[in-house]
This record gives structure tokens, sequence and C-alpha cells, in this order.
């Protein structure tokens, strides 16, 4: 520790800059993290953009000496923070909200095990509610194409077809891909555990080592896997069968289990030691089931 305050005061810095200074930094980057996401992902965004353009006239009539548009700013400023709050009532209000559901303490040092737990059964149920939609479009014989995005961000492909951001469940996944329906047409992307658009066109699978009895839906899910690292999941129209498609790979006659390990591993991220007790668990519960 001494050798550390001697090296502080060799380049002129303060003991107490490694205490003081450090935890300030790190505060104001948290805040404004997190107040920067919140603008981004509300109407606040137009508003701050706004707020550019006028604090840039005041800038300029400022350094032009514009004393009409200077006097104008100066009395205006008040109000226009007032007209702010009201106008962004419920954007303001959720985010005290969302605030006040968080953990600071724990968001700010990493070491919650309620969050992780909470976060841990949050995918667990999103993933319960993917299997059970597969498997229940499987039973009717619905077509279904499923892109679960990994790390590799298919902007490109999502805007092909119509944007949702909406929380899964089964029976949205089920009503999306209804005989009949404007949505049932082309592919669905996951990402961050959210439904993010539909009736996307994917790119098809040159392989010819594909079976013949394979239709398009297959070829596309194997496609999208061979430019990606995204899982894609299939149901055939034809029989029902489930598969899926990753690195350029088809899996075919997937099982309720076997589709259940491999979304708790893209979603979770666990290594080979955890895989082969999620695997063991999903057999134990089988058996127990049977």
């Amino acid at each position: 520790m001494h050798r550390w305050m001697s090296m502080l005061n060799n380049i002129g810095l303060p003991q107490s800059f490694h205490l003081t200074y450090i935890v300030e930094i790190l505060i104001l980057t948290v805040i404004i993290y997190e107040l920067l996401i919140w603008v981004k992902n509300t109407r606040a965004w137009t508003l701050l953009k706004g707020i550019v353009v006028v604090t840039a006239f005041a800038l300029i009539s400022y350094f032009f000496h514009l004393t009409t548009l200077t006097w104008l700013m100066s009395k205006t400023a008040g109000v226009l923070v007032t007209v702010v709050v009201i106008v962004f009532q419920p954007e303001l209000r959720r985010a005290l909200e969302q605030l006040g559901r968080k953990n600071i303490i724990f968001s700010i040092f990493g070491t919650s095990a309620v969050i992780a737990e909470e976060d841990r059964r949050s995918r667990d149920k999103i993933n319960s509610e993917i299997v059970k939609a597969v498997f229940e479009m499987s039973k009717v014989k619905t077509g279904a194409l499923i892109v679960m995005e990994k790390k590799v961000i298919l902007n490109e492909y999502e805007r092909t077809g119509i944007p949702i951001d909406a929380l899964i469940s089964s029976q949205l996944l089920m009503n999306i891909f209804e005989h009949n329906t404007p949505l049932h047409d082309g592919a669905v992307f996951i990402r961050n555990q959210r439904v993010v658009a539909a009736t996307c066109y994917l790119p098809l699978s040159d392989n010819m080592e594909l079976s013949k009895e394979l239709g398009t839906r297959h070829r596309a899910g194997v496609g999208i896997s061979e430019v990606s690292d995204s899982l894609t999941i299939i149901v055939s129209e034809e029989t029902g069968a489930v598969s899926i498609a990753e690195s350029g790979k088809l899996t075919r006659s997937v099982s309720p289990d076997d589709l259940k390990a491999k979304l708790a591993e893209i979603t979770q991220g666990v290594d080979e030691g955890k895989r082969k007790k999620l695997r063991e668990r999903i057999k134990n519960e089988r058996k127990t089931d049977v």
C-alpha cells in the first residue's frame, strides 16, 4: 500500500485519488449510462435532439451578440423545463419506478445472487414457453421457423419482416404461425428474450448434402445458421417433426428435452460441465414424470 502511495506522489496525484475520484467516476459512469439507455428507449430521445438544436441556437445567439434571441432564450428556459416535466411525466414516473425496483448496491458491485436467480428463472420460463409452443404446433403440423440470435445481430434479415418487440409466450408464437394469419409466412427472430420481428426472409442453403425431401423452410433454417451463430428451430408442416439448425448442420426429430437443453445452453451460456448436469437433471425429470 505504501508503495502505491509513493507512486501517486511521484506523478503528482493526491493520495486520496484512488479512494474518492475513482469512486466518483464510477458513480457518474453508471448514472450517465443508465440515463442514456433510458433516453434511447423512450420518447426522450426525440426531446434530446430538440434540446441540442435549441442549445445550438442559444450559443449562436450568444457568440454573435443577437440580443433579442438571447433575451428570448433566457426568459423561456425556465418555462421549457416545466413543459418537459409535464409532457414526459409518464416516462419520468416509469424511470423512477424502475430505479426503485433495482438493487443499486448489488447492481454496482455485481454480487446480487437474488438478481441472478431471478434472471435464471426468467430464462427458464421463456425457454419453457418456446418449447411448449413448438411442440403444440408440432402436434397439429403447423409450420414454424424461429431464429434464436446469439452474439451476431441479424438486423439485415429482421428488416425484411415486420418489427414486433414483444415478450415471449407460447400463445404469441402459436398465433403468429397459425394458418392464414398475416404473420404466419416467414421466420420469427428472438433476441434478448423478446420477439423482435416476424415474416422475415432468410437466405437459402446451397448445401447439396441436405435431403431432397426437405423443403424451403428447412433450407432457410440451415441457410441462416451458415451465415451467423444463431440457432434455428424448424417445425415441419408436412410431418410435424421438429428440427434445429446450428452452424450449418441440421438435427432432425428433436425431442422436447433435447430442445430444452439446447435453449438452456444458448441462453445461459453454460459450460460443458453444466451442460452435463443439465442433461442429467432433464433425464431425471423425465423418469419422474414417467
